[in-house]
């Protein structure tokens, strides 16, 4: 049975300081059928940990926890053994910061999906190509870009990007289904908007879209998608560490579960029909 928490910041390191006053973290330590993963509540995340986690389930018999928290928790969850594995891991750029200040304490078991990018997205219509030229449309923008949650490392390269080229713009901080809300208000009357964006995402199948030029490399280059671990999992979970060390997939893989959880689906029944019509490569993946 898979159970999914929604907890806040605060709420995670909360019930990490009763347990961890109570029993220490080494008692935490879930039992042998019980794995748990965090992730954050961008859609590309969700898409891969629910399909991750049906595997998990239904080929591997293992009790599924889920836990969506922001980004900074996620990482620190895992150092600290509250969770087993996440695979919603940005490198080298968006969770650098995250990953030099748990380094000793997780296993970086690689790229899941490499070709991903950050950066920020404007609608196709909007005459703006580059970040360096966005002073002159302030008016147009109404002087913001739209972003996400702020643990996000997009957010926190989005006010990099603010002071780098000097914008004389507000990043307004949100969640993913806010900043998709508000792009498809502001498309549908073909107003101009400036949002964070990212690929693997359902809007760049559902919009005409495009990013804007980094003349600073603010961004950085193209980024993978990792799978990060406990680094005792091989050793408590060998046949769920095997699977995770195997799971890899495409852009276009996560973008045909995206789109059905976008068309209605809830996130298991998607990924659940993803793999119905994956099984060879799926197959792959499994010890």
């Amino acid at each position: 049975m898979i159970r999914k928490n929604y907890l806040s910041m605060t709420t995670v390191f909360g019930f990490t300081l009763v347990f961890a006053i109570m029993f220490g973290f080494s008692s935490c330590a879930p039992a042998e059928d019980e794995i748990h993963l965090g992730y954050v509540l961008w859609d590309s995340e969700i898409a891969s940990t629910h399909v991750v986690a049906a595997i998990l389930e239904d080929d591997l018999g293992y009790n599924v926890r889920l836990t969506s928290v922001d980004a900074g928790p996620m990482w620190t969850g895992l150092a600290r053994g509250d969770f087993d594995a996440m695979v919603a891991a940005w490198l080298p750029a968006t969770h650098e910061a995250y990953l030099e200040q748990t380094q000793d304490q997780v296993r970086d078991l690689g790229p899941n999906l490499d070709g991903a990018k950050i950066g920020w997205v404007v609608p196709e219509y909007v005459t703006v190509n580059s970040i360096d030229e966005l002073n002159d449309y302030v008016d147009e923008f109404d002087g913001d870009v739209i972003g996400i949650d702020p643990g996000a490392g997009l957010m926190a390269a989005s006010d990099r990007a603010l002071d780098e080229y000097d914008l004389n713009y507000n990043l307004v901080e949100g969640s993913d289904a806010a900043m998709s809300a508000a792009l498809d208000r502001a498309y549908d009357r073909e107003e101009w908007i400036i949002v964070t964006g990212w690929i693997p995402h359902w809007k760049f199948a559902a919009y005409d879209l495009k990013f804007l030029e980094d003349p600073l490399g603010t961004f950085g280059e193209a980024e993978s998608i990792h799978t990060i671990v406990t680094p005792d999992l091989d050793e408590r979970m060998p046949d769920a560490f095997t699977f995770l060390d195997n799971f890899y997939w495409t852009a276009e893989d996560m973008g045909e579960v995206m789109i059905m959880i976008e068309d209605g689906m809830e996130p298991f029944e998607a990924a659940r029909a993803w793999i119905a019509d994956n099984r060879d490569k799926v197959e792959e993946w499994l010890p």
